[in-house]
């Protein structure tokens, strides 16, 4: 079976993904949205069955093979997909028979995008009521905070004997020890002061930080693209961000049974690249990546709000801190966690939207 020029160039030119495959199940044609998909080439591919490039944990297969006989289209609704290089996809594809030689031509319209934007959207606005709240909350605590150090200097200086006092230095000092850690909730009170950074000088800098708690049980790799140009972001709000996330990967690795495991560095550009609804053409992102037990599954999609922890001596604001100002920047924090594997990806646009 072959594909007419003019079909081939229609094809060719559509922005959804199309594959053509014979009766056979081997690819007949792919057109160039279809290669971006796949992370394949046209000349590669064809007239090699299309399960040795992707596949699904259900019969799918044997679903196509009913399709080409009984000439019946159907569509398929949120699919999940294994392609060659070990990525996952979710995707809407339509399979329709061509003629009665049963080929197919199927269109795949990939979601993986549509639903990280989503995600996203859900987890900014979340932050954003959760800062609220917090900041509501704090305001409410740290008045009648106030009013009790207060009356209790002014008790302290009416104490008979200066023992007395030693109950009197007690409340104060666990009134101040409340109202920072409400500071601490609230996170920076400053905006960002932007300048132009390098990513991998702010990495370098906070790897001299942790070198001396990694010991010798505890690897650091450093993978940099060496392309990524200079950013407008604030340096220090940068290294804080970075240190509280390493700081957990390392805790995490201390914590694991082996007691040591890998932390590494990466740094990409993402081309084309959404965060939230905000389309930036260049994105740094930054991955830490560490090897240890995970993050427990009954809080992992909770991770970046206050005073959620897995740990027990743990407080649980690291992480929404460090969200908090990179969400300062316009970028954002996500994170993949299963056992073995856990990875924080930080999104930080290479041109800020103001300076734009």
């Amino acid at each position: 079976m072959s594909i007419e020029p003019n079909y081939q160039q229609f094809l060719d030119n559509l922005s959804v993904a199309v594959f053509v495959v014979d009766e056979q199940r081997r690819f007949v044609h792919i057109n160039p949205a279809g290669e971006v998909l796949m992370a394949v080439s046209r000349t590669k591919v064809l007239g090699t069955p299309i399960q040795h490039y992707c596949r699904e944990e259900d019969d799918a297969h044997n679903v196509l093979l009913q399709a080409s006989k009984d000439g019946n289209q159907y569509t398929k609704r949120k699919a999940s997909w294994y392609i060659h290089n070990g990525e996952q996809l979710t995707v809407d594809y339509t399979v329709t028979p061509l003629n009665d030689d049963g080929s197919l031509i199927i269109e795949v319209t990939p979601l993986d995008r549509l639903l990280r934007i989503n995600r996203e959207e859900s987890l900014i606005s979340a932050q954003e009521t959760t800062r609220s709240l917090v900041r509501s909350m704090a305001h409410e605590i740290k008045n009648p905070l106030g009013g009790i150090r207060g009356a209790a200097q002014l008790l302290a200086r009416e104490l008979p004997t200066a023992d007395l006092q030693e109950f009197t230095d007690i409340i104060i000092e666990e009134v101040d020890r409340l109202r920072n850690l409400v500071d601490r909730m609230l996170g920076p009170r400053r905006l960002p002061n932007m300048a132009g950074v390098n990513a991998h000088e702010v990495l370098q800098h906070v790897a001299k930080l942790i070198s001396p708690e990694l010991g010798d049980h505890i690897k650091l790799v450093k993978d940099y693209d060496p392309s990524i140009p200079e950013f407008p972001a604030d340096r220090e709000q940068l290294i804080q961000s970075l240190l509280n996330i390493i700081s957990n990967a390392m805790q995490a690795l201390n914590e694991s049974e082996a007691g040591s495991g890998t932390i590494t560095l990466r740094t990409r550009i993402q081309r084309q690249f959404t965060i939230g609804r905000v389309h930036h053409k260049l994105v740094c992102r930054i991955d830490i990546i560490d090897d240890g037990p995970g993050i427990p599954q009954d809080i992992a999609e909770d991770i970046f709000y206050p005073m959620i922890t897995g740990r027990a001596e743990g407080t649980g604001l690291g992480l929404s801190i460090s969200q908090n100002l990179i969400q300062q920047h316009h970028g954002l924090i996500e994170c993949d966690s299963h056992p073995g594997r856990t990875q924080f990806s930080i999104y930080l646009p290479l041109e800020q939207p103001h300076a734009a």
